[in-house]
């Protein structure tokens, strides 16, 4: 994942499962500005491909994935 990225918007989608995490995701683009950085936490598996397919196909710039602790990662996208 990229480095000094300043975090705009955090929201935390743990225990929510497929389609919810990326309809959240959607949400949450859709209130930002053009640059802004959004960080999702989730516990869905398939959050980590799901999130950056969703991210990669509306046009805006995925960032990355890292594991966090207790089966949680931490998904970064760029608006």
């Amino acid at each position: 994942m990229r480095a000094n990225l300043n975090i705009d918007l955090d929201i935390d989608l743990s225990g929510l499962r497929c389609p919810l995490p990326v309809l959240r995701v959607k949400k949450a683009l859709g209130e930002m500005k053009s640059g802004d950085v959004l960080r999702v936490l989730a516990t869905d598996p398939g959050a980590t491909e799901d999130i950056p397919a969703f991210i990669k196909q509306t046009g805006h710039e995925f960032c990355g994935v890292d594991a966090a602790a207790n089966g949680h990662y931490f998904i970064i996208a760029k608006k």
